[in-house]
């Protein structure tokens, strides 16, 4: 997350910024003619090394030292892959009957995505809770994702939705965003060294490559029309959904950590790593998955969500931090 500090400990998250400014653009200056190749080219080309970055940054030592402690990496992993996805199905009987099917499709598809990395390990750092647990929780639910996702859509999207997804669409998602990060892995001997070395700089290339692809999915939702195909009332009840979706899944993580006797540091880990939706994931994946339907409104309630989950956890955090710090005033 790119953030600048200012006076008064007030923040300004400017790639959350960035992610409205994309899309504010890309509703008024859409890409259109012999630019539209362009950019669709160039949302391959960068989601390719998005994903070859993610893979160079991995260290295996990392993953293969946390995965010990299992009963926390599965608890993780069954809120990411399997009560989301239940929450997604029963969210078609509760609220399928008012939104267009695109809409819907985008919440399902914000429920299939694996956690975040980054905010997850930042939050859970803030917090005082299992860091470690945290780095190998979100990172096997990222590495997991590059193909549960693609499956889990392929089982429930066209069940739910209407929309199908062909074994060629999985293909291309494994040949655009699996194939990279196996590349980035095997490069590791060669790239580790410079890849921490720039840590900072890469962040830039991570959120450059999203707010890309923002601008090309909303580009071609406005090619096709995506604001005709929806109402105020239905956008309003997408965000509504969201907000709800995230406040159960904040509540729910927490209670049953607790119920299945994790200490706090654990909990803090399970809430904010079982909660979390990765934009980073999921919407390249989508524009890959869903090519020929309108992107820009499927992924839609992914960003609602993870505007949401980023202001959301960042207050919760700051109130763990300063439990722990009344808990500790040696420090």
């Amino acid at each position: 997350m790119s953030q600048s500090s200012g006076q008064h400990g007030f923040r300004v998250n400017w790639f959350l910024v960035g992610i409205v400014a994309a899309a504010v653009v890309a509703s008024i200056l859409p890409a259109r003619g012999p630019m539209v190749p362009v950019v669709d080219d160039a949302v391959i080309v960068l989601v390719f090394l998005l994903f070859f970055l993610y893979g160079a940054r991995l260290k295996p030592s990392e993953t293969v030292a946390g995965i010990k402690h299992w009963r926390l990496h599965v608890t993780i992993l069954v809120f990411t892959f399997v009560v989301f996805p239940i929450i997604g199905i029963a969210l078609k009987l509760l609220v399928g009957w008012a939104l267009p099917n695109m809409l819907y499709l985008g919440l399902l598809w914000v429920c299939l995505v694996p956690s975040t990395v980054q905010s997850s390990i930042n939050f859970t750092s803030i917090a005082h809770g299992n860091i470690p647990g945290a780095i190998v929780s979100a990172t096997i639910s990222n590495l997991l994702g590059t193909f549960l996702t693609p499956l889990l859509a392929f089982a429930l999207v066209s069940s739910s939705s209407g929309v199908t997804i062909t074994p060629s669409s999985i293909l291309d998602v494994l040949l655009q965003i699996l194939l990279p990060f196996v590349l980035g892995q095997l490069s590791r001997p060669l790239t580790a060294r410079f890849v921490t070395e720039h840590k900072k700089s890469l962040k830039f290339v991570d959120n450059g490559v999203i707010l890309v692809v923002v601008y090309s999915a909303f580009s071609s939702g406005m090619r096709e029309h995506i604001w005709s195909m929806t109402s105020i009332g239905q956008l309003a009840l997408t965000i509504g959904i969201c907000l709800v979706l995230l406040a159960l899944m904040l509540w729910l993580t927490w209670a049953a950590a607790g119920r299945l006797r994790f200490d706090r540091a654990d909990r803090i880990a399970i809430q904010f790593c079982g909660t979390k939706k990765s934009l980073a994931t999921g919407l390249p994946m989508a524009t890959v998955l869903f090519a020929g339907q309108p992107i820009g409104l499927i992924v839609l309630p992914l960003m609602i969500f993870h505007m949401a989950q980023l202001i959301a956890c960042g207050a919760i955090s700051s109130r763990y931090a300063r439990q722990w710090a009344a808990e500790h005033p040696e420090g």
